[in-house]
């Protein structure tokens, strides 16, 4: 396939059929209307990342077989949905999949918190908060043992702040009636072997 040139203001059904001049074979995700490229991610990253998808998808296909982990999945948020075409760590849906460029309903997102994109991350995070299905967002620091959990309140508004959780903590995730203690996400990482 030929690379295209970058649109102005690309649009979602662009971003699909453009292929990047620079860093080809990374990610990228569309940020309102802008193409940014997501640097390749850290060892604890990559092993944060894991290791939350074999728990999550060990305890769906135990309890919620009909829901899956799927990773690096393109959502797409309610607001500004033509120029936005997100790309989240990890996602959960318990819709049947329908083999496009995007997962549909998420109920869970899951974020990995990295030094170099924490901001582009929680930019992401708002986006998410307009997606109608997402009931939690899960945000897992990659440089120590914490996370952030937002959950959705019954009357579909969101928290002013997430809830900090300390290593010591458990994760209990409500949208697909998960827990674990904090630390088994992080079970092969530097972090958790004190390097």
């Amino acid at each position: 396939m030929v690379a295209l040139r970058q649109p102005r203001g690309m649009t979602v059904d662009e971003f699909h059929a453009w292929e990047p001049l620079e860093h080809p074979g990374r990610r990228w995700q569309l940020v309102d209307g802008t193409p940014v490229c997501m640097a390749p991610a850290s060892d604890d990253h990559g092993r944060i990342q894991a290791q939350a998808a074999y728990l999550l998808t060990a305890h769906l296909q135990e309890r919620r077989p009909g829901c899956a982990v799927v990773s690096a999945p393109g959502v797409v948020p309610r607001v500004r949905a033509v120029t936005n075409d997100r790309v989240p760590d990890l996602g959960v849906t318990c819709s049947p999949p329908i083999g496009g460029k995007h997962i549909t309903d998420p109920v869970l997102l899951v974020e990995i918190l990295s030094p170099s994109n924490e901001a582009v991350t929680r930019s992401n995070v708002w986006a998410y908060t307009t997606i109608p299905s997402v009931a939690e967002i899960l945000l897992l620091a990659s440089v120590k043992i914490e996370a952030e959990l937002l959950r959705r309140f019954p009357d579909g508004s969101w928290p002013e702040q997430p809830a900090v959780l300390a290593a010591d903590d458990e994760i209990r995730l409500a949208s697909i009636g998960f827990s674990a203690p904090l630390r088994s996400f992080y079970r092969t990482t530097s972090l958790a072997l004190g390097v």
